[in-house]
């Protein structure tokens, strides 16, 4: 590793996994730590934060444990009052959290898609709401969200909640870079495709059937078949995306959408 977070204090929403293996967020929390950052890995599920931890801490990394509901402000604002007083500042910020329900706007019901955006955006925002005076006041830092490439393009799926919600995390992060350019906090969102990961696997059911005839590793294949690269990634390529945007290489860069997505969107089909 080349410590590219040496010094850093990184705070990770949705540290966790959803299930067995490598979720976007439990490997963003890893690889910080492993780049030296020290990392607080907050998580609704305190045993999934916990096991992230202590492979951190196993590697011979710093990093501790904070159950919060990401969609509740009273938790995020403990969560980041316990980054500082556990670390003493903040640096940098990885909103890690969401969910994906299948179902087009006639499908969904009120309650539905009232869920998918406190937990999907009303995330993002409580977490940049009390990041970031904390970064003000110490000079600065960086944040990045992890949305996907359903914010831009439909996935052969109906998605009707997550499309949107996504859409907006994006619009979000570009105005808010903008906000806070100068007080030397940059906001930038990774845009993940295709992806095999613990959460989508939870899916397998119902997006099976959505592939057509309902047979889980028929629809992997389809999936990888899909991208230009023909495979899906996995989380470790969306960590790698958020740890560039985090260090200091990307010191210049606010505002963007980095898409990581082996070609996916830039297919005509």
């Amino acid at each position: 590793m080349s410590r590219r977070l040496e010094g850093k204090v990184a705070l990770v929403v949705g540290a966790g996994s959803s299930g067995p293996g490598w979720g976007n967020g439990k490997a963003t929390a890893v690889l910080f730590a492993r780049e030296g950052a020290r990392v607080l890995c907050v998580d609704v599920e305190e045993d999934a934060a916990r096991e992230t931890v202590e492979i951190i801490r196993g590697e011979g990394g710093e990093a501790e444990v904070c159950r919060a509901d990401a969609s509740r402000a009273a938790d995020v604002e403990h969560a980041v009052a316990a980054c500082v007083e556990r670390f003493g500042r903040l640096d940098v910020l990885d909103n890690n959290v969401g969910i994906v329900e299948i179902g087009d706007v006639v499908a969904l019901s009120e309650e539905r898609w009232d869920r998918i955006f406190a937990i999907n955006l009303k995330s993002c925002f409580l977490a940049m709401k009390h990041a970031i005076p904390v970064m003000e006041r110490q000079g600065g830092g960086a944040i990045v969200n992890i949305s996907s490439v359903a914010s831009i393009r439909h996935s052969g799926v109906p998605y009707a909640g997550y499309y949107t919600t996504k859409a907006a995390m994006n619009h979000l992060t570009a105005t808010t870079a903008v906000d806070f350019a100068a007080k030397n906090v940059r906001v930038n969102a990774v845009l993940p495709g295709l992806m095999k990961t613990p959460m989508v696997a939870a899916a397998v059911g119902q997006l099976a059937d959505s592939y057509g005839a309902g047979d889980v590793e028929e629809m992997w294949k389809a999936r990888d078949a899909q991208v230009p690269m023909g495979r899906m990634g996995d989380a470790w390529d969306v960590a790698h995306a958020a740890l560039f945007l985090a260090s200091e290489e990307a010191r210049y860069v606010t505002g963007v959408t980095l898409t990581v997505d082996g070609g996916l969107t830039i297919k005509c089909d």
